[in-house]
C-alpha cells in the first residue's frame, strides 16, 4: 500500500518523499567527487564569511560597495548551504530521499536565494556605475539608508516572486514515479512528476524568471557598457586602463557563467526540454561560481589585500 501511495495521489499532502538521484552514470566516482565537492564547499563558505568579516571589521570597509558585497556573499554561503551538503550525501551514499516538505522549501530556499542573488549583482553593477560614471553625485546618492533600502529591495522582491510561484508548485498533484532526476529539488523535474496539467505553471514559471533573470542582466549590461566607455574617456595612464578593463572582463566572465547557465536551465517554456543536462549546468551556478565568486570581486582590490594584512599583523601581534 505504500508503494502504491507514491503513484495514486489525489492531493500532493498524500506524498510522503521524494527520491533525488543525483549522478547515477559517475557513481562509481562517488568518494573523488564527494571530496572535490567537499573542498569547493568549504573554500566558498571560507572565502564568502572572510569578506564579511573584514567589511565589517575593518572601518576602511564600510562603504556601499562593501555593504553590497558581504550582503552578496552572505547570500551566496546561504545559497549553497542549500543544495551542497544533500549533493555530497548523495555522492557517498547514492541516491537519497527527502519529505516532500523539505523539497518544497528546498526549492523555495535556492529559488529565493538566487533571485536574490541576480537582483543584488543588478545593484552592485549599478554601485560601480555610479561610483565610476557620476564620482560627485555618488556619496550623495548611495547613502548608508539608500544601500540598505536596496538589499532590502531586493530580499522583498525575490521573497514575494518566488512565494507566489511555490505556491502554485504546492497545489499541484503528483502521481508519477517519484524520482527527481536531480540533486536537489529544483524547480523543472518538480513539476515534471505532476499529473495535473502543468501548462499554466510552466508559462508562469517562465515569465517570473525570464524577468528576474532578463531585468537583472539589462541593468548589468548597461551598467557595464557605460563603465566600459568612461574608462576608455578617462585620460588616465595606459596600466590603470588595463587594470580596469581586467577587473571589468572578470565580472562580466563571472555573469556570463552564472546568466548563461540559469537561461539555459529555466529560459524555456517547456520544463521537460533539457532536463537531463540541467544537472551538470546546475553545478555551474552551485559549485563553480560561488567559488570564483569571492576570488573575482576581492583579486584586484587593494582595499581587501590592505585590510587582510592589517587583520593579519593583528593576529600576530
Amino acid at each position: 500500500p505504500g508503494h502504491c501511495g507514491y503513484y495514486v495521489m489525489k492531493h500532493w499532502t498524500a506524498v510522503q518523499e521524494f527520491i533525488l538521484e543525483g549522478f547515477p552514470a559517475v557513481q562509481h566516482l562517488g568518494n573523488v567527487l564527494f571530496l572535490v565537492h567537499l573542498l569547493a564547499y568549504l573554500a566558498s563558505i571560507t572565502a564568502n564569511m572572510l569578506i564579511i568579516t573584514i567589511t565589517w571589521a575593518d572601518h576602511h570597509l564600510q562603504t556601499p560597495m562593501y555593504f553590497f558585497l558581504s550582503s552578496f556573499s552572505f547570500c551566496e554561503c546561504c545559497f549553497i548551504t542549500t543544495v551542497i551538503p544533500k549533493l555530497l550525501v548523495i555522492f557517498l551514499s547514492g541516491r537519497q530521499t527527502i519529505p516532500f516538505t523539505t523539497c518544497l522549501m528546498q526549492a523555495f530556499s535556492f529559488l529565493f536565494l538566487g533571485s536574490t542573488i541576480f537582483f543584488l549583482m543588478a545593484v552592485m553593477s549599478l554601485d560601480r556605475y555610479l561610483a565610476i560614471c557620476k564620482p560627485l553625485h555618488y556619496p550623495t546618492i548611495m547613502s548608508l539608508r539608500t544601500c540598505f533600502h536596496l538589499v532590502t529591495a531586493c530580499f522583498v522582491m525575490s521573497f514575494t516572486l518566488i512565494t507566489g510561484l511555490m505556491v502554485k508548485v504546492s497545489q499541484l498533484s503528483f502521481c508519477r514515479p517519484p524520482v527527481i532526476p536531480h540533486f536537489f529539488c529544483d524547480l523543472g523535474p518538480l513539476i515534471q512528476l505532476s499529473c495535473s496539467d502543468t501548462r499554466s505553471i510552466e508559462m508562469f514559471a517562465f515569465d517570473l524568471i525570464s524577468f528576474i533573470l532578463f531585468t537583472s542582466l539589462i541593468i548589468t549590461i548597461i551598467a557595464y557598457g557605460n563603465i566600459v566607455v568612461t574608462i576608455v574617456r578617462l585620460p588616465s595612464v595606459k596600466e590603470r586602463r588595463q587594470k580596469a578593463f581586467s577587473m571589468c572582463s572578470s565580472h562580466l566572465i563571472v555573469l556570463s557563467l552564472v546568466y548563461g547557465s540559469c537561461v539555459f536551465i529555466y529560459v524555456k517554456p517547456k520544463q521537460i526540454d533539457r532536463l537531463d543536462s540541467n544537472r551538470e549546468a546546475a553545478l555551474v551556478n552551485t559549485v563553480v561560481t560561488p567559488l570564483l565568486n569571492p576570488i573575482i570581486y576581492t583579486l584586484w582590490n587593494k582595499q581587501v589585500h590592505q585590510a587582510l594584512r592589517d587583520a593579519l599583523s593583528r593576529v600576530k601581534f
